[in-house]
């Protein structure tokens, strides 16, 4: 290409042999493109090469100065690093034709890297490679705080990032945590100096694409969700919100299951803020009227050991602004242990039991949040064999398993629970597991699965074990399905777990009446129990508490309790007969880690009932 490019300059009379080997010269000393050291040493404008390169290569050229500012959604179907190593820029995606923007138009191999990259067509327009290094800059910002971490290919992004399915960022690189050494007054006080953005007018339907994308790439928006990401991870967040209201603005972090407000950043960065996190997540930024789903990874560097944090976004619109919920799914924190998450040995003698069958039913019950992936995983982590097929179905994938064949449900093109299972039972199956029944179709495909030698595993929203069975019925499945099907039920929450390092022994004497009221037993209360309470200390940042462990309510299903469900019993009276059978309540579950020193009487009230 060299010598070829310059021959021709030459033949066009665009520059001299004299100017030529001039070029060579400097190119063997320097390196770099031929086209680009002629424009450096003056012997032809910029312009003039790139016109001259489209009529020889018989494609059009493109002046990036004069180009229509490029969407971010189109900007973010190839990375910033591919973009560097080939000098390509997309400028438009019609169909599935990308026009992609090159300085030698004639680079398969760079064309064959943003095909197999985006799964689109290439269409390819010639362009400078000054303007091209300077266009890169500008669309895809300089070395910022924050990369990215490599992620699925765009086409994920085409099928689901703006009609509400998960997409992973494509920007490489690491981030440390020594690169930021501030805390949150400190920033909340620079970005208020600094901002000097118009608050938006909620009303107003308009959105001026090009100055949400300048406001949210200005340094201090880019510093506070920088911050905002990595404080999360080092303070232990399991969710991140951000919440705009009419004359306030604040973000709030979920930490051990509890929401604790860190900042109220100035209001006018509302729509700066959210713009960020959209391009972040590949969502898209002109669309505030609808809710959005999206996903953003990141590589981090904390402490000198890399990691790979996933972020959940879903955005909601609302009355004055979109809110922002960030959750963050940290594999380091997965516990794959059956015995460490917290079941009683009794409770986990059942479940290990049923779990091991060849076939049935085995649910998983509980509000959002209550761990009930986590027990999943772990059970078919234990399952998980060379000689066992286990197919899941999740929505989204949270955690990779080797060995496991896991599907992402994608409603938006007909890929529903009900679909996949179906499809999973050609697949030849010993093991599935469905992500959440939440109708009444994947709940009797479900079940037929588990009566024909399937070990079926899934999660419902229910308070506690016994109410599952009255909520499968009231989807419509028949009272002898759920008998001759379901194994077990485990339902399930989370409280706080003391602080080891500054618990204390609660002096207070505490009235028996209170304490049988709470769910102890007279047995108990008369021998004595010892109760702690939270005080704070550095180790649990102030907060009594540290980490989070699991109450457990497992109701194994009996002949009895299977020949009640065909008379229509109701939950109480299964509850009864489960607890005579010897089920632990999740109070009871409560209470014992009560007595073990493991967790507070304040926290198993705020999370279970007796």
């Amino acid at each position: 290409m060299v010598s070829k490019l310059g021959e021709m300059l030459v033949k066009a009379q665009l520059i001299t042999d004299v100017q030529l080997d001039e070029v060579i010269k400097i190119q063997r000393r320097e390196g770099g493109k031929l086209g680009s050291i002629v424009v450096r040493a003056g012997f032809c404008s910029d312009q003039d090469i790139v016109s001259f390169l489209g009529m020889q290569y018989g494609v059009p050229a493109a002046d990036l100065e004069q180009w229509p500012t490029i969407d971010s959604s189109v900007i973010a179907l190839i990375p910033k690093d591919l973009a560097q190593r080939h000098k390509v820029l997309p400028l438009q995606r019609t169909g599935n034709v990308l026009t992609l923007a090159m300085s030698d138009p004639t680079d398969i191999f760079a064309m064959d890297d943003v095909r197999f990259h985006t799964g689109y067509n290439v269409d390819p327009v010639v362009s400078s490679e000054m303007g091209l290094s300077r266009a890169v800059e500008k669309y895809y910002g300089g070395n910022s705080a924050l990369k990215l971490a490599e992620g699925v290919s765009p086409r994920a992004h085409r099928e689901g990032g703006f009609n509400g399915g998960p997409t992973l960022s494509g920007l490489p690189g690491d981030f440390s945590e020594e690169d930021e050494h501030f805390d949150l007054s400190e920033l909340e006080q620079e970005l208020d100096a600094d901002a000097e953005y118009d608050a938006a007018d909620d009303d107003d339907d308009s959105v001026n694409v090009g100055s949400l994308k300048r406001g949210s790439e200005d340094a201090p928006v880019v510093k506070l969700v920088n911050m905002v990401l990595i404080d999360a991870i080092k303070r232990g967040a399991s969710d991140i919100h951000i919440e705009p209201y009419e004359k306030s603005y604040r973000i709030r972090f979920r930490i051990d299951g509890i929401l604790q407000e860190v900042m109220r950043p100035n209001l006018k960065l509302k729509d700066p803020l959210t713009s960020r996190v959209k391009i972040l997540a590949k969502l898209n930024i002109a669309e505030r009227r609808l809710p959005q789903d999206g996903r953003i990874k990141l590589r981090v560097n904390m402490g000198g050991r890399q990691k790979v944090i996933d972020y959940r976004v879903s955005i909601l619109p609302t009355l004055f602004g979109e809110k922002i919920v960030l959750r963050l799914l940290d594999s380091d924190k997965l516990m794959l242990d059956l015995t460490k998450l917290g079941f009683e040995p009794e409770s986990l003698e059942r479940w290990d039991r049923q779990i091991s069958k060849p076939y049935g039913m085995v649910l998983v019950t509980g509000p959002t949040g209550s761990g009930k992936t986590n027990t999943l995983y772990s059970s078919i982590a234990k399952l998980n064999t060379v000689d066992t097929n286990i197919i899941t179905a999740e929505d989204p994938v949270e955690f990779n398993f080797p060995g496991i064949n896991q599907v992402q449900m994608k409603e938006q093109i007909g890929l529903s629970f009900a679909a996949a299972l179906r499809s999973f039972l050609r697949q030849d199956p010993n093991i599935i597991l469905v992500g959440e029944i939440r109708d009444f179709e994947t709940a009797e495909i479900a079940i037929k699965a588990s009566l024909t030698g399937h070990l079926v595993l899934s999660t419902l929203h229910t308070n506690d074990a016994p109410s599952t069975i009255n909520r499968l019925m009231n989807m419509g499945v028949e009272p002898f399905l759920v008998a001759t099907s379901v194994n077990i039920i485990c339902a399930q929450r989370l409280v706080r777990r003391l602080c080891n390092a500054c618990k204390t022994v609660d002096t207070h004497h505490q009235p028996e009446e209170a304490l049988y009221q709470v769910g102890f037993t007279k047995e108990e209360v008369q021998k004595g129990i010892t109760f702690y309470q939270p005080v704070g200390c550095e180790a649990c940042n102030k907060r009594g508490y540290r980490g989070r462990v699991g109450l457990y309510e497992v109701l194994e299903m009996s002949e009895t309790l299977k020949d009640m469900i065909l008379t229509g019993a109701s939950a109480i009276e299964l509850r009864e007969q489960a607890q005579k059978e010897g089920m632990i309540t999740l109070r009871r579950s409560g209470c014992r880690k009560v007595m073990d020193g493991v967790t507070s009487i304040q926290e198993i009230v705020r999370e279970t009932v007796l």
